[in-house]
């Protein structure tokens, strides 16, 4: 009878263990139509498979578009706080907007985690950690590679203007160009157009045939480097216009391989992804932290040199 007594003591003690390790949290990210949330989710989907083997369980969230990005941004955090989360996991693009609304869940004692964006507010929503790119070191580096390697003056287009995190790698590109003797000038274009290759090619295009002087597109995205390709070889112009991206797609890939891309910037979004999700659910079940803070993903150059160890990662899903 005392074993007994004892074994449903052990039993009970090892299922309160098991509860308290649960933690169920939610990933906020992007847009439903924007691809590059793809590879975050297979960072997600991998971690989650821990998360799970722990009791927990994880919630992808995503905008529908980005035509009402500050708001549904701040829909889809108080949707968390509503189900009950220990922690978010969340880049911030648009602070005005999600500063407020993560500061009211971190009140409730919501754990919120950083990734892909927000960096410089991580403070200001008591974030644990950050994992992704410096936009600025990136797009210093991006516009600096490309000055290297011929262009003179560059165009960065900007699909969503007011965004952080594309403000700030434009910013870097100007910068960086200018530090390496050239110039840089930005198109924002529309936020309506973010997905919309058509529309952003002649966005594209109609600055390349007003000012002859541009010798360089860098795009922050890879559906909108696929953009900026066809807006270059609608005028002609592909032995003049030299082409750079952030984040990349297969065609991405392809054209630098095939010498008809300069460039891209890679931030590794499935790592994102993977160490946001898993390290905020370890944070939250064993206090686990890490010494490193912000981690970095990116950036690092995807040129002619590296390019068939990225396509080896596409046909994967995780690149």
């Amino acid at each position: 009878m005392k074993l007994k007594n004892l074994f449903a003591a052990a039993s009970t003690a090892a299922l309160m263990a098991t509860n308290a390790m649960a933690a169920d949290i939610a990933v906020i990210a992007g847009s439903i139509e924007d691809g590059f949330f793809n590879l975050i989710k297979k960072g997600v989907d991998d971690a989650t498979l821990m998360v799970e083997a722990n009791g927990g369980s994880v919630n992808y969230l995503r905008t529908p578009n980005y035509d009402n990005f500050g708001p549904d941004l701040v829909t889809l955090i108080n949707q968390a706080v509503a189900q009950g989360v220990d922690g978010i996991a969340i880049p911030v693009w648009v602070p005005e907007a999600q500063v407020p609304a993560l500061q009211a869940a971190a009140e409730k004692g919501v754990t919120i985690m950083m990734y892909n964006s927000g960096q410089s507010v991580k403070e200001d929503v008591n974030g644990v950690n950050y994992f992704g790119s410096d936009e600025y070191v990136a797009g210093f580096e991006g516009g600096k590679y490309m000055v290297e390697n011929g262009a003179s003056k560059i165009l960065c287009h900007i699909q969503t203007p007011g965004a952080i995190n594309l403000e700030t790698r434009c910013k870097g590109v100007s910068e960086g160009a200018a530090e390496a003797g050239a110039e840089a000038i930005i198109l924002r274009v529309p936020a309506n157009l973010d997905g919309d290759i058509t529309g952003t090619a002649e966005a594209i295009k109609s600055e390349l045939v007003a000012d002859q002087s541009i010798d360089a597109v860098i795009t922050l995205a890879a559906w909108s480097a696929d953009a900026a390709t066809n807006a270059v070889a609608q005028i002609g112009a592909a032995d003049r216009v030299k082409i750079g991206s952030f984040d990349m797609n297969p065609a991405v890939l392809d054209r630098i391989q095939a010498g008809t891309q300069t460039m891209a910037i890679d931030q590794q979004p499935y790592l994102q992804g993977f160490l946001a999700t898993s390290m905020l659910a370890a944070h939250l079940d064993f206090g686990t932290e890490l010494a490193t803070d912000p981690v970095l993903t990116g950036p690092a150059i995807i040129d002619a040199s590296n390019v068939e160890s990225a396509l080896a990662g596409v046909k994967l899903g995780a690149r």
